[in-house]
């Protein structure tokens, strides 16, 4: 447990990006095998963009749109680590510390249950946290919509800051 003693804060984040042929799946930094994968201007990775964006939110710091603009030619096919890394940097610099994270990540296909424990294992190290503090859920949108005809994959997440200095 984290011992707070000032504010704490909580933020959301959710993105959402079609599934196409000829781009690899990268879901929380891991490699998903499957014949299609997200379009995106950097890799598409919707974990680590909605982390990003829930990160960047409990800081009151905008979205990751304002940092690494899709028009911009420096993160074309950009590894997202580097997003959740400037976040991360913004988190420290405002002397906070991650409580938890939680993400749910909302796909048809593939069955991501075989994935969850590697992907929450390498949002735990890539957030510098117990795996004990990342909850990964996976859904899918019972054929419901572009994520339920298996045309996309979406996701949610949140985290709690504190600041403990």
């Amino acid at each position: 447990m984290v011992p707070c003693h000032a504010m704490n804060r909580i933020g959301i984040g959710y993105d959402l990006h079609r599934l196409v042929a000829d781009r690899p799946l990268i879901l929380g930094g891991v490699h998903i095998d499957h014949a299609k994968g997200l379009l995106g201007h950097s890799d598409a990775d919707v974990v680590l963009h909605a982390l990003t964006d829930a990160l960047l939110g409990a800081l009151g710091q905008g979205d990751i749109g304002d940092l690494f603009p899709d028009t911009d030619a420096q993160w074309k096919d950009a590894d997202s680590r580097v997003f959740i890394e400037e976040a991360l940097r913004r988190v420290a610099q405002a002397g906070g510390t991650i409580v938890n994270a939680d993400v749910i990540i909302h796909a048809q296909e593939p069955k991501l249950g075989p994935h969850k424990a590697t992907i929450c294992a390498r949002l735990a190290e890539l957030l510098t946290i117990d795996a004990s503090r990342v909850n990964v859920k996976a859904t899918t949108n019972e054929g419901l919509d572009a994520i339920g005809r298996g045309e996309a994959i979406a996701c949610w997440a949140a985290v709690a800051l504190c600041d403990c200095r």
